[in-house]
């Protein structure tokens, strides 16, 4: 399954988890419903996956975790925010920049319509 393809079904999945929801809630019960749907669409999901950086040839955990890694390709991260600024943005490219992963979805829940809260971001390795 392409980047892509896997991309359409999260789409899909935070449609269906916003709108049993809706807004409101911590970023946790988010990731927690969007994992399952996830799941039931027959995907590869780890959850809270850490990110080492590598300084000076060292590999260094430091922390960082992915909110969920779906099929080994795509980052998600997970937002329950007012609105998405650059930092949630450059949080996101950072992840796949350090886990050389090609695409990402940043997805704030706190939105009256969840089309507003989805951003699909491309890392051009």
């Amino acid at each position: 399954m392409t980047e892509n393809e896997i991309g359409k079904i999260i789409v899909s999945c935070a449609l269906k988890v916003h709108k049993a929801l809706g807004a409101g809630l911590l970023e946790s019960a988010y990731a927690a419903c969007l994992f399952h749907e996830l799941v039931k669409a027959g995907l590869g999901v780890r959850s809270e996956v850490p990110v080492p950086i590598v300084y000076d040839g060292v590999k260094l955990e430091c922390g960082y975790r992915i909110d969920l890694l779906v099929e080994e390709k795509v980052v998600i991260e997970i937002k329950a925010v007012e609105s998405l600024n650059d930092v949630h943005l450059a949080q996101l490219i950072t992840y796949l920049k350090l886990s050389n992963l090609r695409l990402g979805y940043l997805i704030n829940f706190n939105v009256k319509l969840i089309k507003y809260g989805i951003k699909r971001v491309v890392n051009n390795l």
